[in-house]
Protein backbone atom coordinates (compact mmCIF):
# COMPACT_ATOMS: atom_id res chain seq x y z
CA UNK A 1 0.00 0.00 0.00
CA UNK A 2 1.20 3.45 -0.63
CA UNK A 3 -0.79 6.94 -0.17
CA UNK A 4 -0.43 9.66 -3.27
CA UNK A 5 -1.49 13.13 -2.45
CA UNK A 6 -3.08 14.93 -5.49
CA UNK A 7 -1.38 18.06 -3.69
CA UNK A 8 -2.19 21.19 -5.65
CA UNK A 9 -4.22 23.13 -3.28
CA UNK A 10 -4.51 20.12 -1.34
CA UNK A 11 -5.16 21.66 2.78
CA UNK A 12 -4.02 18.37 4.47
CA UNK A 13 -0.73 17.51 2.76
CA UNK A 14 1.02 17.73 6.47
CA UNK A 15 -1.78 15.67 8.07
CA UNK A 16 -1.26 12.87 5.08
CA UNK A 17 2.32 12.92 5.16
CA UNK A 18 2.04 12.78 9.52
CA UNK A 19 -0.36 9.39 9.26
CA UNK A 20 1.84 7.86 6.43
CA UNK A 21 4.77 8.10 8.36
CA UNK A 22 3.09 6.84 11.29
CA UNK A 23 2.22 3.99 9.77
CA UNK A 24 5.26 3.43 8.17
CA UNK A 25 3.59 3.57 4.55
CA UNK A 26 5.37 5.14 1.63
CA UNK A 27 3.81 8.26 0.56
CA UNK A 28 4.25 10.60 -2.68
CA UNK A 29 2.95 13.61 -2.99
CA UNK A 30 2.33 15.04 -6.80
CA UNK A 31 2.48 18.62 -7.59
CA UNK A 32 2.87 20.73 -10.51
CA UNK A 33 6.29 22.81 -10.86
CA UNK A 34 3.98 26.29 -9.57
CA UNK A 35 4.14 24.52 -5.82
CA UNK A 36 7.02 23.90 -3.33
CA UNK A 37 6.79 21.39 -0.38
CA UNK A 38 9.71 20.86 1.67
CA UNK A 39 9.16 17.10 3.26
CA UNK A 40 10.52 15.17 6.14
CA UNK A 41 9.01 12.18 5.09
CA UNK A 42 7.74 10.72 1.48
CA UNK A 43 8.36 11.32 -2.26
CA UNK A 44 7.98 14.59 -4.24
CA UNK A 45 7.01 14.03 -7.75
CA UNK A 46 7.02 17.50 -9.55
CA UNK A 47 5.07 17.88 -12.97
CA UNK A 48 4.43 20.60 -15.46
CA UNK A 49 2.01 23.15 -14.85
CA UNK A 50 0.08 21.53 -18.11
CA UNK A 51 -3.72 20.64 -17.34
CA UNK A 52 -4.10 18.17 -15.42
CA UNK A 53 -0.23 16.94 -15.27
CA UNK A 54 -0.62 15.75 -11.41
CA UNK A 55 -3.91 13.92 -12.46
CA UNK A 56 -2.12 11.86 -14.92
CA UNK A 57 0.86 11.47 -13.24
CA UNK A 58 -0.94 9.67 -10.21
CA UNK A 59 -3.11 7.78 -12.90
CA UNK A 60 -0.31 6.33 -13.68
CA UNK A 61 1.16 5.48 -11.02
CA UNK A 62 -1.67 4.75 -8.36
CA UNK A 63 -2.40 0.62 -8.10
CA UNK A 64 -4.70 -1.85 -6.43
CA UNK A 65 -4.89 -1.40 -2.57
CA UNK A 66 -2.66 2.02 -2.77
CA UNK A 67 -4.45 5.21 -1.32
CA UNK A 68 -5.69 8.58 -2.92
CA UNK A 69 -6.30 12.04 -1.78
CA UNK A 70 -7.81 13.88 -3.68
CA UNK A 71 -10.76 16.36 -4.44
CA UNK A 72 -10.77 15.51 -7.99
CA UNK A 73 -13.70 13.59 -8.68
CA UNK A 74 -12.35 12.75 -12.59
CA UNK A 75 -8.90 11.67 -10.95
CA UNK A 76 -10.57 9.61 -8.57
CA UNK A 77 -13.01 7.78 -10.82
CA UNK A 78 -9.35 6.99 -12.69
CA UNK A 79 -8.32 5.62 -9.50
CA UNK A 80 -11.23 3.85 -8.54
CA UNK A 81 -11.31 2.19 -11.77
CA UNK A 82 -7.80 0.91 -11.01
CA UNK A 83 -8.89 -0.39 -7.43
CA UNK A 84 -7.43 2.09 -5.23
CA UNK A 85 -9.46 3.47 -1.92
CA UNK A 86 -10.24 7.37 -2.38
CA UNK A 87 -11.16 10.17 -0.40
CA UNK A 88 -10.80 13.88 -0.38
CA UNK A 89 -9.96 16.53 2.07
CA UNK A 90 -12.75 16.44 3.89
CA UNK A 91 -13.00 12.45 4.41
CA UNK A 92 -15.00 11.96 2.02
CA UNK A 93 -14.85 8.18 0.91
CA UNK A 94 -15.36 8.06 -2.49
CA UNK A 95 -16.73 4.55 -3.94
CA UNK A 96 -18.37 3.34 -6.92
CA UNK A 97 -21.62 3.44 -5.79
CA UNK A 98 -21.45 7.55 -4.94
CA UNK A 99 -18.63 8.58 -8.09
CA UNK A 100 -21.24 8.91 -11.01
CA UNK A 101 -23.42 11.25 -8.69
CA UNK A 102 -20.63 13.32 -7.95
CA UNK A 103 -19.02 13.66 -11.40
CA UNK A 104 -22.83 14.71 -12.73
CA UNK A 105 -22.97 17.25 -10.12
CA UNK A 106 -19.43 18.71 -11.03
CA UNK A 107 -20.78 18.79 -15.02
CA UNK A 108 -23.88 20.27 -14.11
CA UNK A 109 -21.70 22.75 -12.38
CA UNK A 110 -19.81 23.91 -15.23
CA UNK A 111 -22.63 23.79 -17.37
CA UNK A 112 -24.08 26.80 -15.47
CA UNK A 113 -21.08 28.75 -14.67
CA UNK A 114 -20.42 28.07 -18.52
CA UNK A 115 -23.80 30.07 -18.93
CA UNK A 116 -22.77 32.97 -16.53
CA UNK A 117 -24.62 31.65 -13.12
CA UNK A 118 -22.33 32.33 -10.06
CA UNK A 119 -21.97 29.16 -8.27
CA UNK A 120 -20.82 28.98 -4.51
CA UNK A 121 -16.95 28.73 -3.28
CA UNK A 122 -15.96 26.18 -0.46
CA UNK A 123 -16.69 27.65 2.84
CA UNK A 124 -13.77 28.28 5.27
CA UNK A 125 -12.15 25.26 6.37
CA UNK A 126 -12.96 24.00 9.89
CA UNK A 127 -10.99 21.61 11.89
CA UNK A 128 -13.90 19.35 12.50
CA UNK A 129 -13.16 18.43 8.07
CA UNK A 130 -9.79 17.71 8.93
CA UNK A 131 -10.53 15.66 12.00
CA UNK A 132 -12.91 13.46 9.95
CA UNK A 133 -10.06 13.64 7.10
CA UNK A 134 -7.90 11.46 9.76
CA UNK A 135 -10.50 9.61 11.08
CA UNK A 136 -11.00 8.28 7.36
CA UNK A 137 -8.03 8.33 6.38
CA UNK A 138 -7.29 5.96 9.33
CA UNK A 139 -10.08 3.85 8.57
CA UNK A 140 -8.72 3.08 5.36
CA UNK A 141 -5.29 2.82 6.43
CA UNK A 142 -6.65 -0.20 8.70
CA UNK A 143 -9.52 -1.64 6.92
Amino acid sequence: MKIFIDADGCPVVKNTISIAEKHNIEVFVVSDTAHYFNLSYGTLITVSTDSDSADYKIANLITSGDILVTQDYGLAAMALSRGARVLNQDGLIFTNDNIDALLLSRHESSKLRRSGIRTKGPKKRTKTQTENFECALAGLIKP
